[in-house]
């Protein structure tokens, strides 16, 4: 580091008018990247030029207060003065484009104090921001993150000392604010806020009458105006042509009522701020199947649905023999019609190969590990299907940024531990000052104290420790660290049963039966699809692999951003093959395969979605279900050309590798997705048009259809 020979310049101006300390170093940093980024990182030079820069300030400013972007031009000057063209060009770039990056975050009127990325920013002020009576911003990204903390960290009151409990606060923020761990998005939009409602996954009874329905249409559309995403079972409904006794009449069947709650999801956004989300499960054993399964043929119909199908273990080992199984009429119990096993899952395995639709949970699989059986069997799951729940039970979900989660080279098992511990203490608190939609749901869920801890940037994570997502040392480090969060959680949930008690129905629980005298909750983990916050982290998605290297992002209609993986431009530029038309060639592409300019091992390393095998896919999403209480939500994505009979492995694999549901989506398969392989035009060459991948705002991986991204 070059010597200091600043004596009269104390303090420097920051963009926003603060006045704060000078730190030199910071210069000689700016100076040694400068050359990292030229391919010139080991330059001696660095110390010299830093003090002929601290010079020229002390000549200039000398008992003044210059300005950053003073300091800026000083070291741009000193870099052309000794002859280091190519430097002094980048850090110019580096500035103008710093410089968009802030007039683009004036634009939606948010004043960034945290150095998000503008897709970050772009979500928030979309989402999660509050806002004046005219819709103008009133909160920076650390006040929200202020704001949720202290609200959570309300529940404190009754546990700790008041001093205590603004430690804990301070804990709280900082984790959010380091984005080392965020909570689902309800909890962002609505914690200390007159809504108060923060769980994201509810699922809700369908009982088999009018005013049933009815009810739970009206329950369905106060947990969506609050932001909540609900999951319904429609196996008990009579099916199709079957008698009503009341009128005399016939039913309409499940699928007919399932419109019913569509078109009310239609007209109530959630919380004002997004489209509305529902899981629709059916058993495979009933008599309106085949009518289910096919549902989603036709393009927007149940657009605000994710439909699975319920599948059991015994119909499962009845495929590979054709087998007939019975279809049974839950009014009555009786069975009403016999088909063949292979032929159903022919039709499921088809038409998700077409639409997306349907996917498969393992309805068996999923209560063999039902944390509380003497409540009743589990039917239904959360829209995205990582939160298998109990009629009338919600769940708060929070993930953790494994990118976030590395020093020196490999994973910091020191701090992941100390967040996992705040992270459950955090979404066990928002149990307690959550505001419940329905006293049903405040009963069943204040019972089972469900939370769901899961992670994200994980392909991020394996980038920066060299290893690929589609080889046995990801799998291997994968299944280590969620070990390790399980084991972590079980432990902190354990210490807070101490002094705040077991959760109210853990006798007979599975964890009673296990032997464990005492824990918080009744579930610990959960891996979500992690949405727009993981965008706010900028991170990767979940579990998923990256979906693109280089691509276009669509922040605003008409505006569009360039987004390069920022681990691939680091690589990139130290390795010396970065350039502006490599990165616009990648978009194109996506991808980094077949590309001759970058070195062999960095194309095994930074592979995409669609580069993986779909057996990869699979692992992955298996490994991470071992020691995980709740489920994995984690999308096949498959390229256009994947075959009928692709989709039937991974099904099958999926259920012998014991997950608990699985989706696929074939790209092209819907006219309406998030992601698009070459279709944003942005500009001409020789009268050619050039195409590019491009992204939705709220994209960040897994499903290309907009209801997988919710969350």
């Amino acid at each position: 580091m070059a010597k200091s020979v600043l004596k009269t310049i104390l303090r420097i101006r920051k963009r926003d008018g603060r006045v704060v300390s000078f730190e030199q170093e910071k210069i000689s940093l700016a100076i040694r990247r400068v050359f990292q980024a030229v391919g010139q990182g080991k330059n001696g030079r660095v110390p010299k030029l830093s003090e002929q820069v601290f010079l020229e300030l002390e000549n200039g400013f000398a008992g003044k207060t210059p300005s950053v972007e003073d300091v800026q031009d000083v070291v741009e000057r000193v870099l052309i003065k000794n002859g280091f063209d190519k430097a002094a060009k980048a850090y110019i770039l580096y500035r103008r484009k710093r410089s968009e990056i802030r007039d683009a975050k004036k634009f939606f009127g948010v004043a960034d104090d945290l150095k998000l990325t503008v897709n970050a920013v772009s979500v928030l002020e979309k989402r999660y921001l509050q806002k004046d009576g005219e819709g103008h911003v009133v909160e920076t990204p650390s006040q929200m993150f202020r704001r949720v903390a202290k609200a959570v960290a309300a529940a404190e009151t009754s546990y700790v000392t008041k001093g205590e409990g603004k430690g804990i606060e301070e804990e709280f923020y900082q984790m959010m604010a380091n984005l080392e761990f965020l909570p689902n998005s309800p909890t962002m939009m609505n914690a200390g806020t007159k809504m108060g409602q923060l769980s994201a996954c509810f699922v809700l009874p369908v009982v088999d009458s009018i005013s049933g329905i009815f009810d739970s249409v009206k329950h369905m559309a106060e947990i969506h105006r609050s932001g909540g995403g609900t999951g319904f079972a429609f196996s008990h409904l009579r099916p199709k042509g079957d008698m009503v006794n009341s009128t005399q009449g016939v039913a309409s069947g499940p699928v007919s009522f399932m419109r019913v709650f569509d078109t009310a999801t239609d007209v109530v956004k959630q919380g004002g701020r997004r489209r509305g989300a529902n899981m629709g499960i059916l058993r495979v054993d009933h008599p309106d199947i085949m009518e289910f399964i096919t549902a989603k043929a036709q393009e927007n119909f149940l657009s605000n649905f994710n439909i699975s199908v319920a599948i059991t273990d015994d119909f499962m080992k009845k495929i590979d023999k054709n087998e007939e199984y019975p279809l049974v009429n839950p009014r009555s119990g009786k069975i009403v019609k016999k088909l063949r096993a292979g032929d159903v899952f022919d039709l499921i395995t088809t038409m998700a190969w077409t639409t997306g639709d349907p996917g498969v949970v393992f309805i068996d699989e999923i209560n063999r590990y039902n944390p509380t059986p003497k409540l009743g069997t589990i039917e239904s799951t959360n829209p995205c299907g990582e939160e298998p729940l109990l009629s009338y039970e919600s769940c708060n979900l929070g993930s953790i940024n494994l990118a976030k989660m590395i020093r020196n080279s490999d994973v910091d098992w020191t701090s992941l531990k100390t967040v996992v511990k705040r992270a459950v203490r955090f979404l066990d608190d928002v149990i307690d000052v959550n505001r419940y939609p329905l006293p049903q749901v405040a009963k069943v869920t204040k019972g089972n104290r469900k939370i769901g801890l899961g992670v994200m940037g994980f392909a991020d994570l394996l980038i920066r420790l060299g290893i690929p997502y589609n080889s046995d040392e990801a799998l291997r480090i994968g299944e280590k660290i969620m070990k390790f969060i399980s084991e972590e959680s079980i432990a902190a949930s354990i210490e807070l049963a101490k002094t705040r008690g077991k959760f109210p129905n853990f006798t007979g629980s599975i964890w009673d039966n296990r032997g464990y005298k005492e824990i918080r909750n009744a579930t610990l983990t959960t891996i979500a699809p992690t949405g727009t916050i993981s965008i706010i982290a900028s991170c990767s998605s979940g579990i998923e692999p990256l979906f693109a290297i280089s691509f276009v992002r669509n922040v605003l209609e008409g505006t569009k951003l360039l987004e390069v993986n920022p681990e691939f431009e680091d690589i990139a530029r130290e390795r010396g093959f970065f350039s502006e038309e490599l990165m616009m060639e990648i978009a194109r592409r996506g991808s980094v395969q077949n590309l001759k300019e970058v070195p062999n091992d960095l194309r095994q390393l930074f592979v995409t979605a669609h580069d993986i095998s779909p057996e990869w896919h699979v692992r992955m999403q298996a490994i991470f279900q071992k020691p995980v209480e709740n489920a994995v939500s984690k999308t096949v994505n498959l390229p256009f050309e994947s075959t009928i009979e692709d989709v039937k492995k991974i099904y099958l694999s999926a259920y012998k590798l014991k997950c608990k549901g699985v989706t696929i989506y074939r790209y092209g398969s819907k006219k309406e997705q998030v992601l698009n392989l070459g279709s944003t035009v942005m500009g001409k060459e020789s009268g050619a048009t050039l195409e590019y991948v491009s992204a939705e705002p709220e994209y960040s991986g897994g499903c290309p259809d907009p209801t997988c991204n919710l969350y």
